[in-house]
């Protein structure tokens, strides 16, 4: 079992913020990595010497904000990923500002030519490989699972390949957004999917070319444009006035996210 001494002596005023931040930076910095599992909240409530009301609080705290996983019965384990908590702040932001997709989405166009910029500076020769074979495996298409799956590992790739973790991870949960709003507003239909994704084809395999000539600027423009055309699949953004003023449709996946 971990054993948990207070970095400092908990004092007076707000004894859960004090022990909330002091969990907090142990999981943040490494201290508990992820897949620790926490002390019983008795046995926390003894190490910090505070009731067990108190740790109920911070334990809440924790779990609401990402960084734990906590079950009736099985105690607490950590659980921090960037992906988890980039995305409960995205989701959280983008509700409140009741943001349509074409703002969203637009963001992700804006890093996705980025992250190409960067792949056709420092990708390797073998990552630009399994880029290829991920685009070249998206058509014949032949059902929406399998076009969708294989738009999120050509656009996922594309992203990790760029060899920066916060924009790979920035753009892995708003890919994730755009796949999941493109299959709820396509009613799971293929028909939507064959124009996008299989009239894309050529320009998919354009980006991959321009990476392997290791020519930053025409993989940044190549990309921005194929996402643009592939922005109608997910909403046009002369309408983004109008969803944002109703709220914007994509409120039932945010609040799925966060």
């Amino acid at each position: 079992m971990v054993e948990i001494q207070p970095a400092r002596p908990i004092g007076r005023g707000r004894v859960a913020d004090q022990i909330l931040d002091d969990l907090r930076e142990r999981i943040l910095s490494g201290a508990l990595p992820d897949g620790t599992k926490l002390p019983a909240e008795r046995d926390l409530a003894v190490q910090y010497g505070v009731s067990g009301a108190t740790v109920r609080e911070v334990i809440r705290a924790l779990s609401a904000m990402g960084l734990i996983s906590s079950k009736h019965g099985s105690g607490s384990l950590v659980t921090a990923h960037g992906d988890t908590l980039i995305g409960l702040s995205l989701a959280s932001v983008a509700r409140l500002e009741k943001m349509g997709p074409a703002d969203v989405l637009g963001i992700l166009n804006a890093l996705l030519g980025h992250a190409a910029e960067l792949a056709a500076r420092d990708a390797s020769t073998e990552e630009l490989a399994s880029l290829r074979e991920a685009a070249e495996a998206i058509v014949p298409i032949t059902s929406v699972t399998q076009a969708s799956k294989g738009l999120r590992l050509y656009l996922r790739t594309l992203a990790e390949i760029s060899h920066n973790p916060l924009l790979a991870t920035l753009c892995r949960y708003l890919i994730d957004l755009q796949i999941d709003l493109a299959l709820q507003r396509s009613g799971r239909s293929l028909a939507p999917w064959k124009q996008i994704a299989g009239e894309l084809h050529t320009e998919r395999l354009d980006i991959v070319d321009a990476l392997d000539r290791r020519d930053p600027g025409l993989a940044r423009q190549l990309t921005r444009a194929y996402q643009e055309r592939a922005l109608p699949l997910v909403g046009s953004p002369r309408k983004a006035k109008a969803r944002r003023a109703r709220g914007a449709d994509l409120s039932p996946l945010l609040r799925a996210w966060a």
